[in-house]
Order: structure tokens, then C-alpha cells, then sequence
């Protein structure tokens, strides 16, 4: 990322809330300390012994993959960050996931290694890595450049790491996603779809971005989003469409558990979802335009485009030909005018009663077409 690059998205009220709310059930975990010299840590970067894992990409040799979102610090940090290590400043520590395999994951620290990586190499972005953002004496210099007595305090440095042992079940993927989710704080949090994204990278995440993807899809949503809150959407459709009989707060826990239960292999039952998802985007696409997901402004509401799409779906299991243009219309501005409806989305739209009730107005509203 250049030092150019946009500010990433802050999340949003809803986001904050489900990051908030705590499980019904949490597990324990084993982890243990022990420091590492910088010299170390970069070597074992280099031979793959620590990976860096990129953010939702799926890596054979990653047991929970893609934990982090993509390299976000811009250059001062970076220069400021080795300026601390020569005037020997205390730093905060690294999280780091042993696996079955005996390599460690980093958890948290992506942008710390990730900076003592990029320094050592001599290059980011391209350009020699020499510090700018430091005090005058530290001007200018590089890795190869640092004094003999520079270069040995700052390969000499030690970095503490906290290790969490992982098996690679889904047991200890879950309690490391909980850890995740405490340690992300400051200013760059993951959504906790970016985090589920991370945990559950692999052929079900590639299966909700082919349908992000669909024309009629991205006609509807509009531009995509740079915090995956277009997936995540994606995701709630499917999981209720497929599992709403077994909702129940929390949201997160329930979308995890789908994509848990998913993530090995995408079933017949969820590539028959794919057909119907596409037909009902386009139907609302061609049909109802845009607006159909929107309430008021330009805004997406989720609340809405759930019930809207679960609905129709559903009416498209039963068969028959595709509704008209007019009813779909009609449809959407029936459930709008619900008051079940209204009430389910103005009130906290993740309790049980009130996701049965948007589903029930959007099946409802579609049946009989």
C-alpha cells in the first residue's frame, strides 16, 4: 500500500456490536511465551518458518488461513517502527499460532515482521528502504548501511512472542478466532466477516465471491466493498436460505458455524443455491431495480435484502415461471408495507423473533406469485 493509499473504512455500528457480543460458549487454550532476536524472526520469514499469511487467500500450508487484511502501514510508521528498535525502545509483543506442522502463524504482528522484513531486504515499493520519518542521525541509513554496532543491536533486539498451539481442528480454529477478536483493537480492526473470511479461507469463501461477483448481483449492491460487507451479504442469504430454521444469536456465531461446516467442499446443496441466487438477482434486477434492497438514501440495507432475497428464492423452489416484472414490484412494496416487517428491522435485527419475522413477511409477500 503506497503512502497515497485511502484510509481504510471504519466500522460501522452494527460491525461494532457484533464484535462486542460475547459467545454462549468459549474454549480455553494452551500457549506459552518466548522472545525472539530480530535476526531470528527474519530468517524464519525467509525460509517460510513464520508465514505471513495474505488476507482470505487460501495457502495449503496455512492451518487457519489468511488472518491478515494485506500490509496497511505507511511509511513513517515503518520508519518510526526501526527507529524504536535502534534507540532501543520497548515495543509491543507478536501473537503467533503453532501448528501440527511446527510452523508459526502470525496471528498479530503482520505489520511489525512484515516492516523487519522489508528493511533487512533493503526494498519496499520498489525504492531502496532508507528511513526518513527519524531524527537526523538516522537519517538515510539502510540495513546495509547501518554501523557494525546499529547492525548488531538492532539483529540483537528481542521481540517477545506469545505462541498458541493449534491442531488445525475446528475446536482450536474457533478459540482462535476468539483470541483474534480480542486482539483486534486500534486503528485498522477487522470487520468480523474479514476475520471469518480469515478463519475460513478456502472453497466456500471462493463459492460467496463467485456469487459477489454475478452482474445482477453488483447491479443491485452497486461498487464493491472495500471491508467485504458485500460478501458478508452474500453469506447471510445463503446461511438463512439454507439454515434459518437453526438461527440464533449471535449472528457471528451462526455465520461462523455455517462457513465452518461448509469451508472443506461446497455440497450440491449450496451449488444449487448458486442457480437460485443468480435467477433471483436477476429477477429483482430486471424487474425492481436497485431500490428493491434500499429503504431510504442510497444505502443497502441487509435487514431488507435478506428478506427480499430469501423470500423470492423460496419462491422459486416451488417451481413454475419466473414472476412478472409488476408482481415483483408489488411484492417488495407489500412487504415494505408490512408491519411485521417494519417492526422486525427497526428493532435489533439479529434476535431470533425478529429475523423469523422479516423471513415469514419476505415468504409471504412472494408466495403467491
Amino acid at each position: 500500500m503506497t503512502d497515497s493509499a485511502k484510509e481504510p473504512e471504519l466500522l460501522n455500528p452494527q460491525e461494532i456490536a457484533d464484535l462486542q457480543e460475547s459467545e454462549r460458549d468459549a474454549r480455553e487454550v494452551t500457549y506459552s511465551g518466548q522472545d525472539f532476536d530480530v535476526n531470528g524472526l527474519v530468517r524464519r520469514i525467509v525460509q517460510e518458518d513464520i508465514l505471513v499469511p495474505s488476507f482470505g487467500h487460501n495457502d495449503d500450508r496455512i492451518e487457519a488461513d489468511g488472518f491478515q487484511r494485506g500490509f496497511v502501514w505507511r511509511k513513517p510508521q515503518m520508519d518510526r517502527f526501526i527507529e524504536s528498535l535502534l534507540l532501543g525502545y520497548p515495543i509491543p509483543g507478536i501473537f503467533l499460532v503453532k501448528q501440527s506442522d511446527n510452523r508459526y502463524l502470525v496471528l498479530d504482528g503482520q505489520q511489525r515482521l512484515s516492516t523487519l522484513r522489508f528493511f533487512v531486504d533493503g526494498i519496499y515499493g520498489g525504492r531502496v528502504f532508507s528511513l526518513d520519518n527519524v531524527a537526523d542521525r538516522f537519517k538515510g541509513l539502510t540495513y546495509k548501511g547501518l554501523p557494525d554496532d546499529l547492525r548488531r543491536k538492532f539483529d540483537n533486539t528481542f521481540i517477545q512472542a506469545i505462541l498458541v498451539a493449534s491442531d488445525g481442528t475446528p475446536e482450536a480454529l474457533d478459540a482462535v478466532y476468539n483470541i483474534f477478536e480480542r486482539l483486534n483493537s486500534g486503528g485498522t480492526q477487522l470487520t468480523p466477516h474479514e476475520i471469518r473470511v480469515a478463519l475460513h479461507a478456502g472453497p466456500f469463501i471462493d463459492f460467496l465471491e463467485d456469487l459477489n461477483r454475478l452482474d445482477s448481483w453488483r447491479a443491485l449492491y452497486g461498487n464493491r466493498s472495500p471491508r467485504l460487507r458485500d460478501q458478508e451479504l452474500v453469506l447471510r442469504i445463503v446461511a438463512l436460505y439454507v439454515n434459518a430454521a437453526k438461527y440464533s444469536r449471535p449472528l457471528k456465531k451462526f455465520l461462523n458455524d455455517f462457513a465452518a461446516k461448509n469451508r472443506p467442499n461446497v455440497s450440491p446443496e449450496l451449488e444449487a443455491t448458486r442457480e437460485v441466487f443468480r435467477l433471483a438477482t436477476e429477477i429483482i434486477s430486471d424487474h425492481a431495480g436497485r431500490n428493491a434492497f434500499r429503504l431510504r438514501g442510497q444505502q443497502v440495507n441487509a435487514a431488507l435484502t435478506e428478506s427480499v432475497m430469501v423470500g423470492l428464492m423460496r419462491r422459486l423452489d416451488q417451481g413454475g415461471n419466473a414472476p412478472d416484472a409488476a408482481s415483483v414490484s408489488v411484492a417488495i412494496d407489500t412487504m415494505r408495507g408490512s408491519a411485521a416487517f417494519n417492526e422486525a428491522f427497526t428493532r435489533s435485527t439479529a434476535d431470533e423473533e425478529q429475523v423469523k419475522s422479516r423471513l415469514e413477511a419476505g415468504t409471504k409477500a412472494f408466495a403467491e406469485l
